[in-house]
């Protein structure tokens, strides 16, 4: 599977043009930063995500904005692997609109770790997590039903992850039930796999040309990924 990016639609706007564009945020004080506004906005404090995790969002969301590597969607999905995974570690949120779009349950890989997510690579076959930034593209019909196809943007990190097959795919074991049976969720073998009932919904929201952080305070990542940066 060719790593090669398709041309993508360039008019998203980066994250100052959001601002203006953005419903509500004026009756917020101006003293905020856009990231202080959404995250007051969309109260993801009380879905568990930090300010801090939202701020690495943005500055990568922002970048490839002006990179052009975006759709017009101005949606970004976030996976905080700092959290257990019997959490809803995964949002989508609609920056145009201020709103969270859904937040949910999300596995790792099984050598990223048991409950918790520890361990990451971009290697092939090695059954793990990767870390960083990556642009959603077409979703498919594969051999987990309606997956969706990433490509990492972050070099050395997740590059990888078209010719590792690492897409969003629905999977049994990513249910809420498996929590009960074994105390965490469900293991895959590097992808980001989501609730059956969920899934589809999920994907059609984000394909083709948007964002997804997967996020875990890694200083190797921190300090070195391009996207976070240059």
């Amino acid at each position: 599977m060719s790593s090669t990016r398709a041309p993508l639609p360039k008019n998203v706007v980066p994250i100052d043009k959001v601002v203006k564009m953005t419903p509500g945020l004026s009756g917020l004080p101006s003293s905020l930063s856009f990231s202080d506004r959404i995250y007051a906005f969309t109260h993801l404090e009380q879905f568990g995500f930090s300010q801090d995790v939202l701020n690495l969002a943005l500055k990568g969301f922002d970048k490839m904005a002006r990179k052009g590597v975006l759709s017009g969607d101005s949606i970004i999905s976030i996976v905080d692997f700092t959290r257990s995974s019997r959490e809803r570690r995964f949002v989508v949120l609609d920056l145009r609109n201020m709103t969270v779009l859904f937040n949910t349950v999300v596995a790792h890989g099984k050598n990223t770790g048991g409950e918790f997510a520890r361990r990451f690579s971009n290697r092939m076959s090695s059954n793990k997590s990767s870390l960083g930034f990556y642009v959603t593209r077409e979703p498919y019909i594969g051999s987990n039903g309606y997956s969706l196809k990433l490509e990492g943007l972050d070099r050395g990190f997740n590059d990888n992850a078209l010719r590792r097959a690492i897409v969003m795919h629905p999977a049994d074991y990513a249910n809420e039930s498996a929590i009960n049976r074994k105390g965490y969720l469900g293991r895959s073998w590097g992808c980001p796999a989501l609730p059956e009932k969920e899934s589809r919904e999920v994907i059609d929201h984000i394909k083709n040309g948007n964002l997804l952080f997967i996020y875990y305070p890694d200083h190797k990542y921190l300090s070195k990924s391009q996207v976070l940066n240059s």
